[in-house]
């Protein structure tokens, strides 16, 4: 068994792919790189070391780290690879909670977005808050869209709440919910995150963006994943805009089981755990739907991802 002498313990705050500024425990931060491989159990990964990652270091001449072990995950979240779809992409690790920031327009929403992005935080039961920004755009239907959806995703247990970075409006209670945390906080580009943490922590002044005249979509502006503390107590991870979610990673039972109310149903259903809530007889989810106790809403953003991992996986098995 090799022993390692003067390896220190620190916490990566920031990866470019391939170095990575990690906070040694006296508050110091030291760029380090990687020697060898590292493995999410049989997974492939884009990125093997992610921010908030515990890892062991050996320092090296020029004040440069070598990192020789990353400690045990509590949790994680993890990704399809958006240019390599058989490969996983690490968003961060270490965290106690999850922040999706979305808006109703500019640009408009994808509300399937909510659902794959709950998905990914869904199976290591990572808390998630549901942030609806740029409130001072919206129209009188825009607020009922939103009340709509807050019905439906505070039913499950989902806390949700409704921001406005240009009118500080919601600010406060954002705040709250992150003070003394480790959070990550995503969305998908142009819903103005950069700007929402900019009204909240002013001194970070990170880049923002505005959305494309062209075509409606948000660009990006956050390029790499980095973590930041907050003056208020706690650690904001924010990640890079995310266009779209997939998820190579998953089996169609894992889908069925990780939207939360479909699972808490499925005891009931004929075939219990093993049913996918689609054509299968006696199914207590698809009866919920029909008297309005379950979203149908959520269950078509489900149907949809259900489709995609099925045909996925088929590609897969037939490529191997």
């Amino acid at each position: 068994m090799a022993i390692h002498f003067n390896l220190q313990i620190g916490t990566v705050i920031k990866s470019t792919g391939s170095w990575y500024s990690v906070r040694l425990q006296n508050g110091e931060v030291v760029e380090c790189r990687i020697i060898g491989k590292f493995r999410l159990g049989k997974k492939r990964l884009t990125n093997p070391i992610a921010v908030g990652d515990e890892v062991k270091l050996k320092m090296e001449a020029e004040d440069k780290g070598l990192i020789k072990e990353i400690l045990p995950r509590r949790n994680y979240v993890v990704r399809q690879s958006p240019r390599r779809k058989q490969y996983l992409h690490l968003l961060a690790s270490n965290i106690d909670q999850a922040v999706v920031i979305m808006t109703i327009v500019s640009p408009n929403l994808k509300q399937g977005f909510i659902d794959r992005f709950l998905l990914m935080t869904e199976p290591y039961d990572i808390p998630t808050f549901l942030v609806f920004n740029k409130a001072d755009l919206y129209s009188e239907e825009d607020m009922e869209i939103f009340g709509g959806l807050k019905y439906i995703y505070e039913d499950i247990g989902y806390q949700v709440l409704l921001v406005s970075s240009t009118e500080k409006t919601g600010i406060e209670e954002l705040k709250e919910v992150l003070k003394d945390k480790t959070t990550l906080i995503g969305g998908q580009s142009g819903v103005g995150k950069s700007t929402l943490v900019n009204a909240m922590q002013p001194h970070l002044d990170l880049r923002t963006s505005e959305i494309s005249e062209y075509t409606g979509k948000g660009q990006h502006t956050t390029t790499f994943a980095e973590m930041f503390p907050l003056d208020f107590g706690g650690y904001l991870i924010d990640t890079p805009g995310i266009k779209t979610l997939s998820f190579s990673n998953l089996e169609p039972l894992d889908v069925a089981h990780n939207f939360r109310e479909f699972f808490q149903l499925s005891p009931n259903c004929k075939f219990g755990g093993k049913c996918l809530h689609r054509d299968e007889p006696k199914c207590a989810v698809k009866a919920a739907i029909e008297t309005g106790e379950i979203s149908g809403l959520r269950y078509l953003n489900y149907l949809s991802i259900l489709e995609e991992v099925e045909e996925q996986n088929h590609w897969e098995r037939h490529e191997m």
